[in-house]
This record gives structure tokens, C-alpha cells and sequence, in this order.
């Protein structure tokens, strides 16, 4: 079964650009919230991204300094396997948003969404948000 593309936004409130970008595109911005642990291979340019006594490597195949940044995971053999992170600042209010594009199966897209949910509020937290 193929994975569904979706995309889920949040308002990042009073954070700064700088501050949202370290989060999602440095190894210790992204081992604050997103995993427990985060290293990188230099020469290679390859993230492992741990969460207990499981782990995935990714690189990153696209980015736009403070805008986005895309990770595909390496040992996804299924395509598209990335995930992205997107910043926006709104128009009207001046506040900030992260955007998240990520894949899932249909049956397993809720658990998606929730496992993002939690690991936002973790990032918020972080933020002091």
C-alpha cells in the first residue's frame, strides 16, 4: 500500500527565525526535540537520528537557509521516503509556523500526526513557547 503525503502546520507563536531554523537543520537543535540523539557522518554528510534502541539514517536533499530543509531517509526503499520542515512567518499577525511534510500509511496516518503533535510540543517547550 502506498504512502500518503501530508502536510500539518503549527504556530510557533513568538519564537525566532534563527532560533526555529537551529531546531530543525543542527545536530543539537534537532537532539533537543526531534530524537534523542542526533550525529552526523562528515564525510558523508549522513545523519543517524537514534530513539532508544532503534535508529535511521537520513540525508539532506534539499535546503533553503531559514526557509526549509528536506531529510529522505536512507533505508527507506519505498519513494518518496523524506520528511521536511518548512518555516513561514504569517502576513498579518507576524507569528511564525513550521510546517512538517511526512509520509504514512492510511491506516497508520493518525499515529503520524500525533507522534508529530507530541514531538512539537517537546520543540515548543524547548523554545520557551
Amino acid at each position: 500500500m502506498p504512502k500518503e503525503k501530508f502536510h500539518i502546520e503549527f504556530l510557533m507563536g513568538n519564537a525566532t527565525l534563527s532560533s526555529l531554523w537551529r531546531m530543525v537543520s543542527q545536530i543539537d537543535g534537532l537532539s533537543e526535540w526531534f530524537a534523542d540523539e542526533v550525529t552526523m557522518d562528515d564525510t558523508e554528510n549522513i545523519y543517524t537520528f537514534k530513539w532508544g534502541k532503534s535508529q535511521n539514517q537520513a540525508i539532506i536533499v534539499n535546503q533553503k537557509t531559514l526557509t526549509s530543509i528536506r531529510y529522505r531517509w536512507i533505508d527507506e526503499e519505498e519513494e518518496p521516503s523524506y520528511f521536511e520542515f518548512a518555516i513561514h512567518k504569517l502576513d498579518l499577525s507576524g507569528q511564525m509556523t513550521l510546517e512538517i511534510t511526512d509520509f504514512a500509511e492510511p491506516d497508520e496516518k493518525g499515529d503520524a500526526i500525533a507522534l508529530w503533535e507530541t514531538q512539537v510540543d517537546e520543540l515548543k517547550r524547548r523554545l520557551g513557547i
